[in-house]
């Protein structure tokens, strides 16, 4: 009886707890996302005198977005441990980082184990599924110029197009950095029994962890920003604007998510917090663009190949919880990633002043109107 009284003076607790959390989420994106969307409004005369003032002011608010999902979990005790490559030492380069996927955790995680990387983070265009258009974040993101892509062979061919169109006339107008990007095409528990009797009709590695990504994407992204930086022409609007020759991209981040027990995060865990406190594990390896491949076979095997590494790493992973060392290194090196409370206190308090504000001065206008 005592011990039946105890769980459910648990449960109780947990129920509370969980309706606590997402009511403050609730309240946190009610005035969040609609005062990004209208400072941004008002901010549109700096928009036409200084573009590049515009998206750096733009994309330091969407960090602070990113912060306040980051700090969903991290409140919940979910924390980050990094593996591998120092990403730090390129976040003022352009890169491509490919991400395997597994759930809806997954872009949570990298929100918050990206936060400490500095300024890269309001400077990332990130691929996500088309049906994120439709979520809370949705409008922040199509604002921010991330690009939306739908799934299947029936757009497949026409969704490269607009890929291509949107790059062109959004990367580098907007001073965009890194481009965050699941080859795989879909979730891991969605993909893979497809992938594998692919893999066995075209005798290709057969993956369990990962599933055999697609191309598309990642080729036209490498291409598109290759052929840009060659050409030094940067589109802005309906404007080409010639201007010297940019850096250009440099670097390809291989980046490995794993979950304890192979059991993966989804967002609504982020959100409620109803798991124990997990710590998820990410590995990075940067290779040089220069040794990427651009023909298609050649890419295509490439890009394989970093999925049979995934597979080797997520397999010592799951066996022993870590990761193993980096090639020519005798011992892994891991870094538990961490924010700051005081930080994270003060962007949600800006939020909601914010959104106090905001009311107060659309409050204002609708009396006078009304």
């Amino acid at each position: 009886m005592a011990i039946t009284m105890d769980r459910t003076g648990k449960m109780g607790f947990l129920l509370l707890r969980m309706l606590v959390r997402f009511t403050f989420m609730v309240f946190n994106n009610m005035v969040a996302i609609p005062s990004y969307v209208l400072y941004l409004i008002v901010l549109q005369p700096v928009r036409f005198l200084d573009r590049k003032l515009f998206w750096h002011i733009e994309g330091v608010m969407f960090k602070w977005l990113l912060a306040m999902v980051a700090s969903w979990g991290w409140t919940a005790g979910y924390t980050v441990v990094e593996w591998g490559d120092n990403i730090q030492t390129i976040t003022e380069d352009e890169a491509v980082m490919l991400v395997n996927h597994q759930a809806t955790g997954d872009v949570c995680t990298l929100m918050m184990c990206l936060q400490d990387k500095g300024m890269v983070v309001r400077q990332m265009m990130w691929l996500m599924d088309h049906i994120f258009k439709y979520t809370n974040f949705g409008v922040v993101s199509l604002v921010h110029g991330d690009f939306f892509i739908r799934q299947g062979k029936a757009y497949r061919d026409q969704q490269l197009v607009f890929l291509k169109e949107h790059l062109e006339k959004y990367y580098r107008s907007r001073d965009r950095k890194w481009i965050i990007l699941f080859p795989e095409g879909g979730f891991l528990r969605k993909r893979r029994e497809t992938s594998q009797t692919y893999a066995k009709k075209n005798n290709l590695p057969f993956l369990t962890h990962v599933t055999l990504p697609r191309l598309g994407a990642t080729q036209i992204i490498l291409n598109t920003l290759l052929a840009q930086q060659e050409n030094g022409t940067v589109s802005s609007g309906d404007m080409v604007l010639r201007d010297r020759k940019p850096k250009g991209l440099q670097w390809v981040i291989d980046t490995t998510i794993g979950y304890p027990n192979a059991d993966p995060m989804d967002i609504q865990t982020w959100i409620l917090g109803y798991k124990q406190p997990t710590v998820t594990h990410v590995y990075y390896r940067i290779y040089p663009i220069k040794d990427v491949p651009m023909e298609t076979e050649a890419l295509t095997d490439w890009l394989y190949q970093r999925f049979v590494e995934k597979e080797t790493l997520l397999s010592h992973f799951y066996e022993t919880g870590t990761f193993p060392p980096l090639p020519g290194q005798k011992k892994a090196v891991s870094k538990e990633m961490t924010l700051n409370n005081s930080w994270l206190f003060l962007i949600q308090l800006l939020a909601f002043l914010s959104g106090y504000m905001w009311y107060c001065i659309l409050h204002y206008f609708y009396q006078c109107l009304f």
